[in-house]
């Protein structure tokens, strides 16, 4: 089926790697300065790199229908800058999966396409989108919701290793971010890890850097730029993580789901 996918972050990414190898035809939009900490798995990157290789897959930018066709066309994944979505009107998607995580809807609705689905808070399922996935870490986490929504956002990042907000890299002010760990360098706690608007950053942990905001981008103070894991597997910087594996699984559960039954009556209304 054709699928879009709003947003192009590590956890979209996730997302599009389930569907992909369900064997899934897809596009991923994004807005023209992503702010992705787990770049080096985010199609995001593709952005500004032109194109971003996460596993076993490519995803490379386009600026057109016709330049995205020919990507599919030759087993990639295409990433558009398109803020609104606005390629809907020639890609004309069986699925539309909203995953900017947002924490709030920005605009998507349940008659943008036969199938919506809208990941984590910010969706109601039968209003504005067809089913919710939940994005909470937990025993519900890639649960496909046909009623109601997802837990709302606490503000409090999961518990990873057994840190919480400590995990977190922040913004120490307004300015252009000039990262002096990389993602993948081991750190201790009270390092300096990056500089935002002349304003150093500290780590309030020790552990690997896991994820890091590209150098020379616009953040401001208390924005999340960076991610320390205390779990410190290098590995772990470079694959798609647990948390995206669940919600693709839960996307994929409801693609098939659907899938099944568009298929079911189109054999009915053919007999």
């Amino acid at each position: 089926m054709r699928i879009l996918i709003r947003g192009a972050g590590d956890l979209a990414t996730g997302i599009a790697s389930r569907l992909y190898h369900g064997g899934h035809q897809i596009i991923m939009t994004e807005i023209a300065v992503p702010l992705t900490v787990r770049r080096m798995v985010a199609f995001s990157r593709a952005v500004y790199e032109g194109r971003a290789e996460v596993e076993d897959m490519t995803g490379i930018l386009v600026h057109s229908m016709e330049e995205a066709n020919a990507v599919i066309q030759d087993g990639d994944i295409p990433i558009i800058v398109d803020e609104k979505a606005e390629i809907v009107q020639k890609y004309k998607p069986d699925v539309i999966v909203d995953a900017i995580l947002a924490k709030k809807n920005l605009g998507t609705r349940m008659t943008d396409a036969p199938f919506v689905i809208g990941v984590g808070p910010g969706f109601t399922a039968g209003l504005d989108c067809h089913c919710v996935v939940e994005t909470k870490r937990g025993h519900t986490l890639g649960m496909v919701l046909y009623a109601g929504s997802a837990i709302p956002n606490t503000g409090v990042p999961g518990n990873i290793g057994g840190f919480t907000t400590e995990r977190l890299i922040r913004a120490g002010g307004n300015g252009l971010i000039e990262p002096v760990a990389s993602i993948g360098d081991m750190v201790e706690k009270g390092q300096v890890v990056a500089v935002t608007g002349g304003q150093k950053v500290y780590a309030q942990m020790s552990g690997i850097v896991r994820g890091m905001l590209q150098p020379g981008v616009q953040v401001w103070k208390n924005l999340k730029i960076g991610d320390i894991d205390a779990r410190c597997e290098k590995f772990h910087c470079f694959t798609i993580s647990d948390k995206a594996r669940s919600i693709g699984g839960g996307v994929l559960e409801a693609v098939t789901g659907f899938e099944n039954i568009r298929n079911k009556y189109a054999i009915v209304v053919l007999a």
